[in-house]
C-alpha cells in the first residue's frame, strides 16, 4: 500500500481462493482494459465477459489475449454457455473455449431450462478441461427457489466439480438472491451459510449497499462478483474500512 495505517485488515494475496473480486466487462475496448488494467490488476481476481457479448465483441481473441498478458484469469458469460447449449452445440462451445485458450468456464442455467442432474453432467465434463464456476438461481424474478433448494443444488454443483458457486443476481442486483428493489433477502443468504462454505461462493453484488451487506455479515475476504471496471477501487477501500460505510468496521475503541 501507499502508506502505514494500523488497524487494516489483512486482505488474502494473489492468486486469491477467498476475498475475490469477479469483474464483468460488458464491452470495454482494448485502450479501456488497458487503461482498467493499470489501475485495477491488482485487486481483480477474475474477469466475465458479460452474458453474450463475447459473440457480438469487434477483435475478440486480442482482447482475450491482452488480459492474458497480465496473467487475468478470464471467461464467458454463463448466458453464452446456454446459447451454445439450447441449440445443441455444447461441444463446439468446448472447442471455442480450447480455440481462445479460456481456462474458466462458467455453467449457468438461468435464462434455460434443463433437469439438475444434466446440469452437473456438463460440469462434470468441463472440469476436465477448466476450472468452473457454476451459477445457482433464475434470471426470471417470478421464479422464487426456496433456501433448502438453493443449499441442495449448491452443494451438488460443487461436488459435481465447480470449484464456485455464483449466486444469481443479474448484472443489475435485482433478482436471485436479491428482491427487485435490490434489497438483499437476508434470511436466504443467511440459511445458505448454515450449509455452503462462505469461500466456496461468489455473490453477485453490483450495487454498493450489497457489496456493504456482504462485507459486513462475512467480512474483508468475501467473494463479491459483478463488479464494474470503475467499483473495483472503492471496493477495495470499503473491503478495508477506507470507505465512509465500513469506516469504523474495524477501528480498535
Amino acid at each position: 500500500m501507499n502508506f502505514n495505517l494500523t488497524q487494516i485488515p489483512e486482505r488474502t494475496q494473489q492468486p486469491r481462493t477467498s476475498g475475490l473480486t469477479m469483474v464483468m466487462d460488458k464491452g470495454l475496448s482494448m485502450n479501456e482494459v488497458k487503461n482498467f488494467m493499470s489501475i485495477a490488476e491488482p485487486h481483480v481476481d477474475v474477469v466475465k465477459l458479460g452474458f453474450g457479448t463475447s459473440f457480438v465483441t469487434p477483435n475478440l481473441r486480442e482482447k482475450i489475449e491482452l488480459y492474458q498478458s497480465y496473467n487475468m484469469p478470464i471467461y464467458f458469460g454463463g448466458t453464452l454457455f446456454e446459447a451454445f447449449l439450447i441449440r445443441n452445440q455444447f461441444d463446439d462451445y468446448i472447442n471455442v473455449c480450447k480455440d481462445y485458450n479460456i481456462k474458466h468456464i462458467e455453467v449457468s442455467d438461468g435464462s434455460v431450462s434443463i433437469p439438475h442432474t444434466e446440469k452437473c453432467g456438463y460440469i462434470e465434463k468441463l472440469t476436465k478441461h477448466a476450472t468452473i464456476y457454476s451459477e445457482v438461481g433464475s434470471k426470471d424474478a417470478a421464479h422464487i427457489i426456496p433456501p433448502y433448494k438453493w443449499i441442495e443444488l449448491m452443494r451438488a454443483e460443487l461436488e459435481a466439480g465447480s470449484s464456485y458457486v455464483i449466486a444469481e443476481a443479474r448484472e443489475a442486483g435485482n433478482v436471485g438472491i436479491y428482491r427487485g428493489s435490490g434489497e438483499v433477502r437476508e434470511g436466504l443468504v443467511q440459511e445458505i451459510l448454515t450449509q455452503i462454505p462462505a469461500e466456496k461462493i461468489i455473490w453477485e453484488a453490483p450495487q454498493k449497499a450489497q457489496q456493504l451487506y456482504f462485507l459486513e455479515l462475512i467480512g474483508c475476504n468475501v467473494n463479491l462478483g459483478n463488479i464494474a471496471p470503475n467499483e473495483v477501487i472503492p471496493l477495495e477501500a470499503m473491503r478495508i474500512g477506507l470507505r465512509g460505510d465500513t469506516f469504523e468496521l474495524y477501528l480498535n475503541k
